[in-house]
């Protein structure tokens, strides 16, 4: 069985000329399809999430505003991107596509999402180009629905995930992991379980010691039935909105880390992309891409790892 990917034409976020480059979404699936990667029968069509699973997690008023276009200026402003109702459209579809990705994980050990990770998001409101928390909805559509009871988050943009600190700070059943650049966006940066600051201008053998260590240690802390990972393009060096310095090949060996991990504890795994923003949009599909396709390797091994 090969690796089942999540992804709508409808993911873009309809946001014109921004630094956001949404068509990452459709040029990665493109990307591979043309490297065999995946064939056109592995793209699964997610459904919107529903307003009851959004609002396991964002609460009703805000929930109606997206839905009604009643957001103030100031409200829209701090998303830091252009409201729409195609972009209402894209979110709602992305966290039904995160809700996807966790149930492909659990059944096949590995689900991806292309798309999602939008980790800025708070109940209330959207910042730093995020609109729906679409992972915690996930988390909590899988806890409603009993697939399971502890989860992990592990987040390797290169800013740290302030929604996903703030939502699950007080819960025993959800443990937040995020490494990133410290001198850079949120300012402030509510405390996950495990936050790992890197300081500016790291490189490849530095973060790969520093996330191994860490995930070594979050596994020893906690023991999740599923861990959606975060699996930003924006470490990258040429990153227009990060700081550090990781190559490609970095990147690719950060990935690999992630679902070696997760193997040796038999840890189904669900993919999400958040940022990316390379000075040239090829090196950000091309990041997306291998992680993609590591994520294809894990699946084709057959090493069964799924929940028993």
């Amino acid at each position: 069985m090969g690796l089942k990917v999540v992804y709508s034409d409808q993911y873009d976020l309809n946001l014109g000329n921004h630094v956001f480059p949404a068509i990452k979404y459709r040029l990665t699936k493109e990307k591979l399809l043309e490297e065999r990667v995946i064939e056109p029968p592995d793209i699964v069509e997610p459904a919107p999430a529903s307003d009851e699973d959004v609002a396991l997690v964002h609460d009703l008023n805000y929930i109606w505003k997206l839905k009604n276009a009643t957001l103030s200026y100031t409200e829209i402003l701090r998303m830091e991107v252009p409201y729409s109702p195609e972009l209402v459209r894209a979110v709602w579809l992305s966290a039904g596509g995160s809700i996807l990705a966790g149930r492909l994980a659990l059944e096949d050990g590995v689900g991806v999402n292309i798309g999602g990770g939008f980790h800025h998001a708070f109940p209330d409101h959207g910042e730093g180009f995020c609109v729906l928390h679409d992972v915690a909805i996930a988390i909590r559509r899988l806890q409603k629905d009993k697939a399971i009871e502890r989860a992990m988050t592990v987040d390797c943009d290169v800013h740290q995930g302030n929604g996903t600190a703030f939502i699950f700070g007080a819960d025993e059943t959800v443990y937040t992991l995020s490494l990133h650049q410290e001198n850079n966006y949120p300012y402030p940066k509510p405390p996950s379980n495990l936050d790992v600051n890197l300081a500016n201008g790291v490189r490849d053998t530095e973060y790969l010691t520093l996330l191994e260590e860490s995930l070594d240690k979050a596994l020893s802390q906690f023991d999740p039935q599923v861990i959606f990972y975060l699996a930003g393009a924006d470490p990258y060096q040429e990153d227009e909105l990060g700081g550090l310095k990781l190559t490609l090949q970095g990147l690719e060996f950060r990935d690999k880390l992630v679902f070696e991990k997760a193997r040796a504890k038999k840890i189904p795994v669900a993919v999400t992309f958040a940022g990316g923003y390379a000075r040239h949009l090829a090196d950000t599909v091309r990041i997306h891409a291998n992680t993609v396709r590591v994520a294809a390797e894990f699946v084709n091994s057959n090493k069964n790892y799924k929940i028993g």
